[in-house]
């Protein structure tokens, strides 16, 4: 009877874990889809600052403050009440380092944005995967295999042809110099997150408290606070307090529609940076950047069909090799779980990802 009991625990917890990493991966889709498309959808209709672009990216980070309340009550009125486990000073350091990095990259990640048409934005962000996979391998010894390195192979050269005719798509009205500016800071962004994002699974690791999944909100919310400050800093410098009233009486879709474009911009934002470091928790670092990666074609056909925007051969292209890249990937993976089922006869989660402990 003992052994049942400790057999259906097992599964019950292997089932949490599965249902949290599918949340993440949930929040982190339609954060990585949702949240290119309403930035752009600012700059479309008049918006022109782009520190205030940056700093919604993470500037809803307290609506994290709404599952680290209740996780905090559920402790409190538990039956057998156990003691909330706030982030100690180290970690806390840790990830406010981590955030003013997010702060950089999310200035020139809008800054690109604002120049570059979503779907050639996302293709250039595709490069993050090559990143990610390279600090990966030096700062926590990812291992590959022949197919995730053919996966990021592919990612990479399906966005470098992008670089080979940039000027097809260039916005009208914008200089070349600004859309090569443009096209440089979005894969200085990419760069900069995919090292951003082994560098929180290193924390992790690195960690002397025990990770849970309420633990990792807060880590995420410093991470957003410190991102926020940074990029609120850049906003008091250019003044965008000041101009955003202005702005948003000028603004073409209508000052109230300004406001909640604001509003869904940095929501739509929280979900992709908390469903992002939660796929890292949940699972690597890297299948956080493939998943990242994965949203690619999503936003692709959601900009052409809600911006009009063209759909050259160039980013066919370019979509084509994005594809073949995450099957790649994928099957990869596949391979590699059928080849420890044969090795190791014990049950295995049906699910590729291994997951930490909540």
């Amino acid at each position: 009877m003992q052994e049942d009991g400790e057999a259906s625990s097992e599964r019950q917890k292997r089932s949490s874990k599965r249902l949290l990493f599918l949340i993440n991966c949930l929040m982190l889709s339609i954060g990585g889809s949702g949240g290119p498309l309403i930035s752009r959808l600012y700059f479309l209709h008049g918006g022109h600052r782009v520190w205030l672009s940056s700093f919604l990216e993470t500037g809803g980070f307290p609506i994290c403050l709404i599952p680290i309340f209740i996780s905090y009550i559920r402790c409190r009125l538990s039956r057998q009440p156990k003691p909330f486990v706030f982030i100690d000073a180290r970690l806390f350091v840790s990830a406010f380092v981590i955030g003013v990095f997010t702060g950089l990259d999310d200035y020139l990640y809008a800054y690109g944005l604002a120049r570059l048409p979503v779907s050639t934005s996302a293709l250039i962000i595709a490069t993050q995967l090559a990143f990610t996979a390279a600090f990966a391998f030096l700062l926590v010894r990812q291992k590959f295999t022949p197919f995730s390195i053919n996966a990021v192979f592919l990612l990479t050269v399906g966005a470098g042809v992008l670089a080979l005719h940039t000027s097809s798509d260039r916005p009208k009205g914008e200089s070349t110099k600004q859309y090569v500016l443009g096209f440089v800071l979005t894969l200085a962004a990419a760069a900069l997150y995919g090292f951003v994002l082994p560098l929180i699974e290193l924390m992790y690791n690195n960690s002397k408290q025990r990770l849970t999944y309420t633990l990792v909100i807060q880590i995420q919310f410093v991470i957003s606070f410190g991102a926020t400050l940074f990029c609120t800093v850049g906003m008091i410098v250019n003044n965008d307090f000041k101009a955003m009233g202005r702005e948003a009486r000028e603004f073409g879709l209508g000052e109230t529609k300004y406001y909640v474009i604001l509003v869904f911009s940095a929501i739509m934002w929280q979900f992709f940076f908390v469903g992002a470091i939660g796929v890292i928790f949940c699972a690597s670092s890297l299948l956080s950047g493939i998943i990242i990666a994965l949203m690619l074609p999503v936003t692709e056909v959601l900009s052409v069909f809600f911006y009009k925007e063209s759909f050259t051969s160039e980013k066919g292209i370019s979509l084509g090799l994005s594809i073949w890249g995450f099957v790649s990937y994928f099957y990869g993976e596949y391979k590699l779980t059928q080849k420890n089922k044969q090795n190791n006869p014990t049950p295995q989660p049906d699910f590729t990802p291994t997951l930490a402990n909540p």
